[in-house]
C-alpha cells in the first residue's frame, strides 16, 4: 500500500530519487531521506524546487532525492555562485544546496562567505564528516586537531568551524544536527524551508569507511555519546493552529517565521539559549569548542536580515519569466545614458 496522498495529491515516493551509491550506512543517505520526507510533509511541489551541488561525496547527494525537480552539479566549491544566479533570476524556487566539509570548507570557503553575506535565499546543507571520503580519506579543513587515520597520519591543523565561520559572515540562520538524529534533522530542514535567506545547517555526517572512529566527533559512537541538543523543536506550518496547553512561564519559545509559521523550542539546556542572540550563539560555539561538546540545534536566526532578491530591488516577477522586449532596454533608453555621459562645456 502506498504513501497517503498530500495537500499537492503527491505520495512520499513522488518525492524519491535514484538509488544511492554511497557506501551503505552513509550519514549522507540519512539525510536525503529526511529531505524526502520533510518535502512530502510540507507538500512542497518538486518542480518548485532547484538541487544545487559541487564535487565531493556530499554532492552525489542530490541524486537520491526529488527526481522531479530542476538540479544542476558544478565546479568544486562553486555552487554557492549558481545559487547566487538561479534564485536571482527564478525567486519563485527553493534552492536546496548539498555541499561538503571539503568542498564548503577549503576551496569553497571564499564563496561560502560572500553568498552568506549577500543573504542569498537557499537552504544550504553541509554534510559534514571530516575527511575526503571521494579521493580515499585525507583528513579536511573540519578534521579534528591531533586526529589520527590510518593512510593519513596525524592531523596538525585545527579545524574550521562551519557554523561558527556563517556566523562570522553574518548568516540569518545557522543550525548544527547529527545525521543519526533524524527527528532534530527534520525540524531544522522544515524551519530551513521556509526561511528567506541563507540557512546554513552543518549535518555531522560519519564517513563510515575512512572516519568512523570513536575519537572522532564526527563519527556515529561519538555523535550518540555526546550530543547536547539545546531545544526540542517543534515546526508548526502556518495552517495549522497553534495550540499550548499546560506549559510554565517561559518554558517554550515561539519563533514565528516569515510566511506565518512557527517554531517551537523547549528549553533544554541549562543556559537556556536564545537564537535570536547573535553574540549568544557565537559565545556558545566558542564555549563548546573550549569544552569539546557537541551543541546541536537551532543555533542562531534572524528573521529581519533582507535576502538578496529584495536588497537588490527586483521586481516580484521573476526575470527568467520576462520577455526579451522587458529585459533589454530599447535604444532610445541607451542613447538617454549616454548623453548624461557626455561632457559639455
Amino acid at each position: 500500500m502506498g504513501n497517503r496522498l498530500n495537500l499537492i495529491g503527491l505520495d512520499r515516493n513522488d518525492y524519491k530519487g535514484n538509488k544511492s551509491t554511497l557506501c551503505l550506512g552513509c550519514g549522507h543517505n540519512s539525510i536525503a531521506n529526511q529531505i524526502i520526507q520533510v518535502a512530502y510533509e510540507l507538500s512542497i511541489n518538486p518542480h518548485r524546487v532547484v538541487k544545487l551541488s559541487g564535487i565531493g561525496c556530499s554532492s552525489k547527494s542530490p541524486a537520491y532525492f526529488l527526481n522531479r525537480s530542476h538540479g544542476f552539479n558544478g565546479l568544486h566549491g562553486r555552487m554557492p555562485a549558481l545559487a547566487t544566479g538561479v534564485t536571482t533570476v527564478n525567486r519563485d524556487l527553493l534552492a536546496i544546496g548539498v555541499s561538503g566539509d571539503g568542498d564548503t570548507g577549503s576551496i569553497g570557503l571564499g564563496q561560502f562567505k560572500h553568498m552568506i553575506r549577500r543573504n542569498v535565499p537557499i537552504v544550504y546543507i553541509v554534510e559534514n564528516n571530516g575527511v575526503y571520503g571521494l579521493t580515499k580519506g585525507q583528513f579536511s579543513a573540519t578534521a579534528d586537531l591531533g586526529q589520527e587515520l590510518k593512510y593519513a597520519g596525524v592531523n596538525e591543523l585545527p579545524p574550521i568551524d562551519i557554523c561558527m565561520e556563517a556566523l562570522v559572515a553574518n548568516a540569518s540562520l545557522v543550525a548544527r544536527s547529527f545525521a543519526g538524529d533524524a527527528k532534530q534533522v527534520r525540524e531544522l530542514l522544515k524551519i530551513a524551508f521556509s526561511h528567506r535567506g541563507t540557512a546554513v545547517l552543518d549535518i555531522i555526517s560519519p564517513c563510515v569507511t575512512f572516519n568512523n572512529h570513536e575519537t572522532s566527533t564526527k563519527s556515529y559512537p561519538y555523535g550518540k555519546a555526546h550530543e547536547e541538543p539545546l531545544q526540542d523543536i517543534t515546526y508548526i506550518p502556518e495552517y495549522e493552529e497553534i495550540v499550548l496547553e499546560d506549559q510554565e512561564p517561559g518554558s517554550v519559545q515561539a519563533v514565528e517565521m516569515h510566511d506565518g509559521s512557527h517554531v517551537l523550542l523547549k528549553k533544554l539546556d541549562p543556559l537556556s539559549h536564545d537564537p535570536t542572540d547573535r553574540l549568544a550563539a557565537i559565545r556558545l560555539l566558542e564555549e563548546a569548542r573550549r569544552d569539546n561538546l557537541f551543541i546541536t540545534g537551532l543555533i542562531y536566526i534572524d528573521r529581519d536580515r533582507k535576502p538578496l532578491v529584495e536588497t537588490t530591488h527586483l521586481i516580484d516577477e521573476p526575470l527568467v519569466h520576462l520577455p526579451p522586449e522587458r529585459l533589454r532596454p530599447p535604444r532610445e533608453a541607451l542613447d538617454k545614458v549616454m548623453q548624461k555621459l557626455i561632457c559639455c562645456d
